[in-house]
């Protein structure tokens, strides 16, 4: 069906810019016949669907967490701040360890399995939370999934695509990781108007009923990658660690600068969700927004990937910076609920500009045989300041209201994208 769909989009566009004047409209063309002529590798799109079942789970059981905390257990702003901070960055170190061992036995699907695997055996666990303690403590285990599977995963894509088709192959997993967040989030919001109607803030009889939705779609991921995803065969290497980060030249090494300085102003999504409340949204209308963000990263992200691939990686990363400023300096001033709806689709066009061209950047910066390491210090430096950025976040709110973290965040985008600017990328 993924592939049939795939053809179908190429060939309207084709069929659209026939005739189409030179210039810009016609690299547009090429690039739409290009799309239609190579269709992406089968492990690519099986990927995707891997993607599209586990964040359906994760939208359902995790999204809502920070909402759980606050509005059932009773949890303050800055300790969910803790919480999401703790969370987040405990990936880190499992991210630089995985993508190295990825490179060190070449057996990134093994890796990539173990990690959704540990994750949705033990999302359930959800459930039973009774404080926040255990909530802190699933989501630990939750994020060791996640470090143990995402550099392997992003390798195996970088592994079997051609450079010219990377942005699109990177662009189309965060598509369809949106889409199953976006079809999650619209199951939830039903099943919680027929739970707790218009209530403003959520029941634990309906987070429980979310919980139990998640379980059989996480499952459904782990097989599918199990079932349906092909690695093609790579020599381990047999470097150490330290060798291998010496190979990595100073390009890369700016970039992973650059980045960091921009993840440490880009918090917890949970804030953009307890900033909807504040403006009066109910637990089901944040489920709708949250839905509507998704669905525009779904749209965007498989074409921000394909841009990259013609117009150049810096330039799509540069834009969804500019985008994240503008749009956290709407969420620091916002006042009405059509703000929110606004902004958060605003939100999505940051993310489909700047995942896939990101992650198609690592591949070029480094040699093939590193591509595991490069993308696990790549994911490394996006989680590593959740921690501090998390928890800035949240005092930021407690000290000085809720237009302050958001004040921060778009500062610090700003001054990423200058650094950005500045640093050469190319040889």
């Amino acid at each position: 069906m993924l592939p049939k769909l795939e053809y179908l989009f190429s060939f309207l566009r084709v069929k659209h810019l026939i005739g189409s004047p030179p210039g810009l409209l016609g690299m547009a063309k090429s690039e739409a016949i290009r799309d239609l002529v190579i269709p992406l590798d089968p492990t690519v799109r099986a990927l995707g669907v891997v993607s599209l079942l586990n964040d359906f789970s994760s939208e359902v059981a995790v999204r809502t967490l920070p909402l759980f905390l606050a509005n059932v257990l009773g949890v303050r702003i800055g300790i969910i701040g803790l919480i999401e901070g703790i969370a987040e960055s405990t990936a880190t170190l499992l991210k630089l360890v995985s993508g190295y061992l990825s490179d060190r036995t070449g057996r990134k699907k093994a890796l990539a399995l173990w990690g959704y695997g540990f994750s949705n055996f033990t999302k359930p666990l959800l459930y039973f939370a009774t404080s926040w303690g255990l909530v802190l403590a699933v989501r630990f285990l939750d994020r060791v999934g996640k470090g143990i599977r995402t550099a392997p995963r992003d390798a195996l894509i970088a592994d079997i695509t051609p450079p010219g088709l990377r942005g699109r192959a990177f662009g189309f997993n965060k598509a369809l990781d949106k889409a199953g967040g976006f079809l999650g989030l619209v199951v939830a919001a039903g099943v919680l108007y027929l739970t707790q109607q218009n209530t403003l803030t959520l029941t634990r009889e309906s987070y429980e009923w979310l919980v139990l939705l998640a379980v059989l779609p996480g499952f459904g991921a782990v097989a599918v990658l199990a079932c349906w995803v092909e690695e093609r065969p790579r020599s381990p290497i047999k470097s150490s660690p330290v060798l291998i980060w010496s190979e990595m030249n100073g390009r890369f090494w700016a970039f992973i600068g650059v980045l960091t300085l921009f993840t440490l102003g880009n918090s917890s999504d949970a804030f953009l969700m307890l900033r909807a409340q504040t403006v009066g949204f109910s637990t089901v209308e944040i489920f709708l927004v949250v839905a509507a963000f998704s669905l525009v990263v779904a749209l965007t992200s498989t074409k921000g990937g394909t841009l990259s691939d013609t117009f150049g990686r810096r330039g799509l990363v540069i834009v969804a910076w500019l985008i994240y400023a503008v749009i956290y300096l709407g969420f620091a001033f916002a006042s009405a609920r059509w703000h929110i709806w606004i902004l958060y689709a605003g939100y999505g066009l940051y993310y489909g500009a700047f995942l896939g061209a990101s992650s198609a950047l690592v591949a070029e910066l480094v040699p093939p045989h590193i591509r595991g390491t490069a993308y696990g210090i790549f994911n490394a430096a996006l989680g590593v300041t959740a921690f501090p950025a998390s928890l800035l976040a949240g005092f930021l709110w407690e000290w000085y209201g809720s237009s302050a973290p958001f004040l921060f965040g778009a500062a610090l985008a700003l001054l990423a994208t200058i650094g950005l600017v500045m640093i050469p990328l190319r040889r």
